[in-house]
């Protein structure tokens, strides 16, 4: 079993703390991904699992066993970098076989390792060639694979995608979340990008000045934000405030000081409190629609003017003002395309629609 575990993780540069006593467990098998603004702490929780970084409190264990004080090179761990730091002179074969024959490996055991490794990541004809000779998500993939051949119980991942372009990094978004599901290495990910924490993570941990903000599946985080800093980091939202005047399980309505009213699903509010609507994009239909695209139960109706409308391709990106509130929407270009000025029905279905206290929610351990 390879479960790593984080308790009461402490890390200080000076007067600054970067892990503030973060509790963390990622299951044996799991690919969890660390995600939050610059200066967050995820890169120091990566550093310190991975042994490059001394914690001043706290422990770290992995598949039960005490790692905290133990060398990066005894810890079981694999890492792939931002740069792949592959060999420039060495052969595909060589990078790979480099770790291993480290560890005085048999040469025949090496071959195999090695083959089964580029066969995993589809690149088995790419064994002779230079890194040099490779584009860059097949380099990306060898120091995937560079990683995985040392049989490690933890692999961690710094942000490895980032160098490159945006539509190769979309298809290896997918290449690396199909490697895992093959392999089943419990994994941890760091990235700032989320949508790439959305394709391919089992769970997304959202962190804030060295805190857990929300830990959850990706679904759950985006659809059920914890509170307005989660909501306003995933994905466009815009946000409407008001005050709580109505509560009745999960459902949650709130006034706004110009007298609109909407209703979304919320937690842990109470009649009274400031609170907003986390509207998204995707969750408002402009226009009147077929009984083929139901609302959903409990949808807001408003008249709102358009103020701008930009053709993206495939999407029609629309700036709505609906009283003093700006709201975007983004309809399928195939739609009536409506134009600078024109009032247009809005609507948003509840169920869609998140309801979060009103504050700049201070980081706290969840």
């Amino acid at each position: 079993m390879s479960e790593l575990v984080l308790k009461d993780l402490e890390i200080r540069y000076g007067k600054v703390t970067a892990l503030d006593r973060l509790n963390l467990s990622i299951k044996d098998g799991e690919l969890v991904t660390l995600l939050g603004p610059s200066g967050c702490g995820k890169t120091t929780t990566l550093r310190a699992v991975s042994g490059f970084l001394a914690p001043q409190g706290g422990d770290i264990f992995i598949g039960g066993r005490r790692i905290t004080d133990i060398p990066p090179e005894k810890r079981g761990i694999g890492l792939v970098f931002q740069n792949y730091a592959l060999w420039p002179h060495m052969t595909v074969f060589k990078n790979l076989a480099f770790g291993l024959e480290m560890r005085k490996i048999p040469a025949e055991e090496i071959k195999r390792r090695v083959a089964a490794v580029l066969a995993s990541v589809q690149l088995s004809e790419y064994a002779d060639r230079l890194p040099r000779q490779l584009s860059g998500g097949q380099q990306q993939r060898i120091a995937l694979a560079r990683a995985i051949v040392l049989e490690p119980d933890i692999l961690l991942l710094d942000e490895p995608l980032s160098n490159l372009d945006a539509l190769l990094r979309e298809q290896m978004r997918f290449e690396i979340a199909a490697i895992h599901d093959r392999l089943g290495i419990t994994t941890m990910y760091v990235t700032h990008d989320q949508t790439e924490a959305m394709v391919i993570s089992d769970r997304i941990v959202i962190m804030r000045k060295g805190l857990v903000m929300q830990d959850g599946p990706p679904e759950e985080i985006y659809r059920r934000p914890a509170n307005k800093f989660v909501a306003g980091f995933m994905g466009t939202t815009s946000f409407v405030p008001g005050a709580v005047v109505g509560v009745e399980g999960e459902r949650c309505e709130i006034e706004t000081a110009e007298g609109l009213r909407l209703v979304g699903l919320g937690s842990g509010l109470k009649l009274g409190d400031r609170a907003c609507a986390a509207v998204r994009p995707e969750a408002v239909l402009l226009g009147k629609r077929g009984a083929e695209e139901p609302e959903g139960r409990g949808a807001n109706r408003f008249e709102a003017v358009v103020q701008r409308s930009n053709f993206t391709g495939e999407l029609v990106d629309y700036q709505l003002k609906v009283g003093s509130c700006f709201l975007r929407a983004k309809e399928p270009e195939t739609r009536k395309v409506h134009g600078c000025g024109e009032r247009v029905e809005l609507r948003i279905s509840a169920e869609r629609l998140p309801i979060v206290a009103d504050a700049d929610a201070e980081p706290r351990a969840v």
